[in-house]
């Protein structure tokens, strides 16, 4: 769960830490005052997109620390050491964005990117905004949260791998029906470039080879006259310099004698002496190998023009010969197994089937989880005043199927607007939506792991009995997981665990915000203040205290 937020010249944040415990806490304050600036640097640590409007004024920039308990996560521990992060019982995510709009991201210390920031977010925070309500109206939304709820998201990736073989097999079988002709002319040109390239037959490395043999060749007469030239010189002339030095290394090995100085000379000679031995002992088998071969040098001449006759007729390297029979080897199965279109609608028909069969399941499952989600919404809708309300989970047949499966989604409510269920966007009015909205998002929370959970305002439009009840959800959820609800409702707040006060105020002429948390008799002010307004009265704070008391 959350346990540190410390937030850094952040839109009118000067500087902020806070420590945050477990169950269900509530964030209020007077409106304006900047309540929601905490969700949006959380959202903003886990990967939201950040620009420099979030730098506070004045200031280079903005920075977020968001440090979490993972104690119990092994998930978030697994994704660390899979991005080869350092690993321990809190992961700390760090964002900072400067005033020209760059930002960095760190975890655990580590430079990452913010689209790791957004995978491990995933696991660690869900936020429910107070505009959730809009994308219940949008059909796609509505089939991943039932997707969601249900745990369908396998099922649903296997759908949509399936999907797009189908789809791919299908296209292949199309396209070899339609261009049939083409593709016979295709083969028949690689036939063709295929068999002159097997005649040629050259070896991968051959090129290089005729390349130092045709140079050896072309200059025998010139390498013989210089291996002759050399032997005479180092051994076969009377003054040869093997002659030379011998004489000379005896004469100094016997003043060595007189003085030892000329000793390490001596020896210096005998390692010239073996050395120039093996190298005219090398010389001799040179000198014999080597010989004038017209007939071979002919050859190899033959061989060349071969090579860069076809070079030039495909237009490539001559070393690049040998790869082009690969690649055209390689395209010519390709096209003969295009060609067989029984084989092709083998494969295509495999596939459909492949995928009906995985999106049948899904289908099952769906329909399984849409009568289970419809009656736990229902019951929590008559919690919040809506009894005469039936939600109802529709799926709706797409003809031929789609990558997401054989069913649309649709969210139906019945009993509000006639007896007949009609989509949610044509019966609900604001009021009732945003009711709708938090009784399926409570619903998809709790089945959710996420260990926190954030409701940013989402209790818009509700007031009297039925914001009791949506306190009464909020802190229930608390007994399972962490909950931060911004809000402005009392009777709310006065169901939370712990309650913080965010508060504008004006310092050297400059606006903050800040927040702090309430005691006891700080938590009575304050929903006094959400009661009745500015001026406290004695009423007003005894009916703040009588509502603490109730949900003791």
């Amino acid at each position: 769960m959350l346990r540190q937020l410390t937030l850094r010249d952040f839109v009118i944040v000067d500087r902020l830490e806070l420590e945050f415990s477990g169950g269900f806490g509530t964030l209020t304050g007077e409106t304006g005052a900047g309540k929601s600036i905490l969700i949006d640097a959380l959202a903003l640590a886990l990967g939201e997109r950040g620009d420099a409007g979030v730098v506070r004024a004045g200031c280079d920039k903005a920075e977020i620390v968001a440090v979490f308990d993972i104690s119990g996560l092994s998930t978030v521990k697994d994704w660390l050491r899979a991005n080869d992060l350092d690993v321990d019982d809190e992961i700390l995510l760090r964002r900072v964005v400067d005033a020209s709009g760059r930002s960095r991201a760190w975890v655990n210390g580590t430079p990452a990117t913010v689209q790791q920031l957004r995978e491990v977010g995933e696991w660690l925070v869900d936020i429910h905004g107070q505009h959730a309500h809009q994308s219940l109206l949008r059909s796609d939304a509505q089939r991943q949260l039932l997707d969601a709820h249900a745990g369908l998201q396998g099922a649903v990736k296997t759908v949509a791998e399936a999907w797009r073989a189908w789809r791919d097999d299908d296209k292949a079988l199309r396209d070899a029906s339609l261009g049939a002709e083409a593709l016979q002319r295709e083969r028949e040109q690689l036939e063709w470039q295929i068999g002159e390239l097997e005649t040629l037959a050259l070896g991968e490395d051959e090129w290089a080879a005729l390349d130092v043999e045709h140079r050896r060749l072309g200059h025998a007469a010139g390498l013989i006259d210089g291996a002759q030239y050399a032997l005479a010189v180092l051994a076969d002339d009377d003054a040869a310099c093997e002659r030379q030095i011998d004489q000379v290394a005896s004469r100094l090995s016997g003043l060595a004698e007189y003085d030892p100085a000329l000793a390490e000379v001596a020896k210096l000679l005998d390692s010239v002496q073996a050395e120039l031995s093996d190298a005219i002992s090398t010389l001799r088998r040179y000198a014999d190998r080597v010989d004038l071969d017209p007939s071979r040098l002919a050859e190899v001449e033959r061989r060349i023009e071969a090579v860069l006759a076809q070079a030039r007729r495909h237009r490539v390297q001559p070393a690049e010969l040998p790869a082009l029979l690969v690649d055209a080897r390689s395209r010519f199965e390709a096209l003969n197994a295009a060609s067989d279109l029984a084989a092709l609608e083998a494969r295509a028909a495999a596939a459909r089937s492949t995928y009906f069969a995985a999106a049948q399941a899904l289908s099952a499952a769906r329909a399984r989880a849409a009568e289970e989600m419809a009656g736990e919404v229902s019951a929590t809708m008559r919690q919040l005043a809506l009894s005469s309300g039936r939600f109802e989970v529709a799926l709706l047949p797409v003809d031929g199927g789609a990558v997401y499966g054989l069913e649309q989604v649709e969210f139906r409510i019945g009993g509000l607007a006639g007896n007949e269920a009609k989509p949610l966007a044509k019966v609900a009015s604001g009021g009732e939506l945003s009711r709708i909205s938090l009784a399926i998002q409570v619903l998809t929370s709790r089945s959710a792991s996420v260990p926190t959970l954030i409701f940013d305002e989402v209790d818009v439009g509700i007031g009297g009995g039925v914001a009791e009840i949506v306190g009464r959800l909020l802190h229930k959820l608390g007994c399972e997981r962490q909950v931060l609800c911004v809000t402005h409702l009392p009777q709310v707040a006065a169901r939370a665990d712990w309650q913080w006060q965010v508060a504008k105020t004006t310092r050297e002429g400059v606006t903050l915000s800040s927040i702090r948390a309430l005691d006891a008799a700080g938590r009575v002010n304050e929903i006094a203040r959400m009661l009745g307004g500015v001026e406290l009265t004695e009423i007003t704070l005894q009916h703040a205290r009588e509502m603490l008391r109730s949900t003791d």
